[in-house]
């Protein structure tokens, strides 16, 4: 019965994934006896209980979560916990986390070196959450080898625990972090995965890109992913975090830090499984600041590119134009089309005429995040009747993105899921009341918005949740969307 059981589920998995996504419609799959959510697609994590290398050879989706927070410029304590944001009970394949103010926008931070220990500190409380052991690597409920398996599983989260520790009880920077949770060097996210055609290889020899089949170096310098120190020039204002893990440490992590960047408050981190690291390529990040004369990183972007096996990733995250003004849209508008127009990412492949995009609307499958800014359309006196109404309609129809996204003057052919939670913006902090419930002050008053935004754009993209989470640390509450990204049906 067990035998027919497992050919049953194998069959199931093979006829899920010889499925195909056209032009982003919903994938139908039929619901088995042990689906336990209708709604849910299942793709990765689905095989999870086979030789995970093998299955990620033929797969075809990848679950991908995002977050964007604007934490106000609040450094967090080591005893926040962020497994409900990370929905761990859910496990995907990719997680994305934009941040906004991780340091406060004063002229120190902006004008002079950044202060990265808070994200550092983001790094190690993201890793408590996605690397915990689950009840099946040790306990009661595994019962062959208890004592050496469980023993050795609590001798690694003991000390992944110091780790998170160590870096909230002294000043630690985020190259010194960032070396704590990744699982591989970071010289194997500068390869070219490009497809290999037996007569270039011929013609290119080894020494090209076409031998980088094994995530081994292509020999160029990608400025994204070089080691650097951990100051800043104010040109830039960016401090890049990639680091070299020695080979064979942190392999007890399940899920590995690939990408982390900071430009003044605006903060992305990158996390994947680690079996699917392998399949990542042509990793690299470009920074565009908008914020004190267009020139200055106190807003503006970081964009990450990355290639999953043959599929082109593009994830931005943006801190945009602020004001509730007539006409503050428009400068918003003018921040996306800049960061659209200037995004270029730098070369790193060597393979004649390959496609890698430079651009981030050349990217397969790209998502946008970050606190947006775009406000509601209306007084705040009349907001605030209609939120006491719960009329989400009535104030989404005044909400400045979609108005200006329908008049097509800004991300034009962009998709967002339907949003059914309150505007994120702003709030007391420390509590669940409006700002402007708790103030008298006109000036101090602010009409509450939907400011946290997550788009996608391209084929392919299908939105599983978008929702927000209710947690009091900061002036904006975060919101999270969860993606099945299906692949290229190209052949390796």
């Amino acid at each position: 019965m067990a035998g027919k059981n497992e050919e049953t589920k194998k069959s199931f998995i093979h006829k899920f994934f010889s499925l195909k996504m056209n032009n982003g419609d919903e994938v139908k799959v039929m619901k088995t006896s042990n689906d336990n959510d209708p709604t849910e697609i299942q793709g990765v994590s689905e095989i999870g209980s086979l030789d995970p290398m093998a299955a990620s050879h033929d797969l075809q989706s990848l679950r991908v979560f995002t977050a964007t927070w604007n934490v106000g410029g609040k450094s967090p304590t080591s005893d926040l916990n962020l497994d409900d944001l990370l929905q761990v009970n859910c496990q995907s394949d990719i997680y994305v986390l934009g941040f906004q103010e991780i340091v406060p926008l004063n002229a120190g931070n902006v004008l002079v070196i950044e202060d990265n220990g808070s994200a550092a500190k983001w790094l190690a409380l993201i890793s408590q959450s996605l690397n915990k052991p689950s009840n099946n690597d040790y306990g009661p409920l595994k019962r062959s080898n208890t004592n050496t398996n469980t023993n050795t599983n609590l001798n690694s989260f003991e000390g992944k625990t110091s780790v998170c520790s160590s870096i909230f009880m002294q000043r630690t920077s985020l190259k010194t972090a960032s070396r704590a949770f990744r699982s591989e060097s970071r010289r194997k996210f500068k390869s070219c995965n490009c497809t290999v055609i037996e007569a270039d290889r011929k013609s290119h020899g080894k020494d090209s890109c076409f031998a980088c089949q094994k995530s081994q170096s292509n020999g160029f310098d990608d400025p994204s992913s070089s080691e650097e120190d951990d100051t800043v020039n104010t040109t830039v204002v960016a401090a890049d975090v990639s680091n070299t893990v020695p080979p064979g440490k942190n392999q007890h992590l399940r899920y590995s830090l690939i990408k982390s960047k900071q430009m003044v408050g605006i903060f992305v981190t990158i996390w994947v499984k680690k079996e699917l690291v392998p399949y990542i390529g042509h990793l690299r990040a470009s920074c565009i600041s908008r914020g004190i004369l267009g020139y200055l990183g106190n807003k503006g972007c970081i964009s990450v590119s990355m290639t999953f096996k043959q599929t082109s990733f593009c994830f931005v995250c943006s801190h945009l134009a602020s004001g509730e003004k007539e006409g503050d849209e428009l400068r918003r508008n003018l921040d996306v089309i800049e960061i659209l127009k200037s995004t270029q990412f730098p070369k790193i492949c060597r393979t004649p005429n390959a496609k890698v995009p430079d651009k981030i609307l050349d990217h397969d499958r790209v998502i946008w995040l970050g606190d947006l800014n775009y406000r509601i359309a209306l007084s705040y006196h009349e907001t605030k009747k209609l939120l006491e109404q719960n009329d989400w309609d009535a104030l989404l129809s005044k909400d400045q993105l979609k108005i200006e996204r329908e008049a097509g003057r800004v991300f034009d052919g962009w998709k967002e899921g339907k949003i059914f939670f309150p505007p994120t913006y702003k709030y007391s902090y420390n509590s669940d009341l409006y700002a402007g419930d708790t103030t008298k002050s006109k000036s101090k008053r602010r009409t509450p918005g939907w400011c946290d935004r997550i788009l996608w754009y391209g084929e392919g993209i299908h939105q599983k949740s978008y929702t927000r989470w209710e947690s009091r640390f900061s002036d904006h509450r975060p919101v999270c969307a969860t993606f099945l990204v299906f692949l290229h049906n190209r052949r390796d």
